[in-house]
C-alpha cells in the first residue's frame, strides 16, 4: 500500500498539532494535580491578592481586579483555580472543545502573568495554546470530538465555523 504525498502531508500536521494539544493538556493536568496535592485554597489566593497590592511589577489593572473581584471571592478562586486547570487538561487531552479550551488557556496564563506568577511552563503552554488555536482542525483530528463527529451526523452537518470550536 502506498501513501500519497497529499495524505502524508496532511497527516504530519495533524499528528504534530494533536501532540501539541495533548502536551498542553498534560501540562494543565500537572498544574491542577500539583495544586490539589498541595492543598491550594483561599489562603493561596490571599497571597496573590497581597502580592498584587505590594508588588511593583504587577500592573494596575490586575491589582484592581485582585482587590475588587478576587478579595471578596477568594474562597471561590481558591476552589475554582485547580478545578479550571484540571478541566482544561482533561478537555485538551481528550480533544473536547479544543479551540475554546486553548483560548481559555491563553487567558488564564495571561492572568497568571499579570499576577507576576511566572514559571517556566507558562511560556511553553502559551506557545502550545497558540498552535492549537491556529490549527483547530488539525488539533482535533485525533480526538473524542472527531470520533463523535464521524459517528453522529448532527455534528457533521454543523457549519465548519461552529465545528472548529468542538
Amino acid at each position: 500500500m502506498t501513501v500519497s504525498r497529499t495524505s502524508a502531508a496532511l497527516s504530519v500536521p495533524s499528528f504534530v498539532v494533536g501532540a501539541a494539544r495533548v502536551a498542553l493538556g498534560a501540562l494543565w493536568l500537572m498544574e491542577g494535580a500539583l495544586k490539589y496535592r498541595a492543598g491550594f485554597g483561599w489562603a493561596d489566593i490571599g497571597f496573590v491578592i497581597q502580592g498584587a497590592a505590594t508588588n511593583s511589577r504587577v500592573p494596575g489593572y490586575f491589582a484592581l481586579f485582585a482587590d475588587t473581584v478576587m478579595r471578596p471571592l477568594h474562597g471561590f478562586f481558591g476552589f475554582a483555580t485547580p478545578l479550571l486547570e484540571t478541566a482544561l487538561g482533561i478537555a485538551l487531552v481528550l480533544g473536547v472543545l479544543t479551540r475554546a479550551s486553548a483560548f481559555i488557556s491563553v487567558l488564564t496564563l495571561l492572568l497568571y502573568w499579570s499576577a507576576d506568577q511566572l514559571i517556566w511552563e507558562y511560556p511553553v503552554m502559551v506557545a502550545l495554546s497558540v498552535v492549537v488555536i491556529a490549527w483547530p482542525v488539525a488539533a482535533r483530528a485525533l480526538s473524542i470530538s472527531a470520533i463523535a463527529e464521524r459517528r453522529l451526523s448532527r455534528l457533521s452537518s454543523a457549519p465548519a465555523p461552529v465545528r472548529v470550536w468542538f
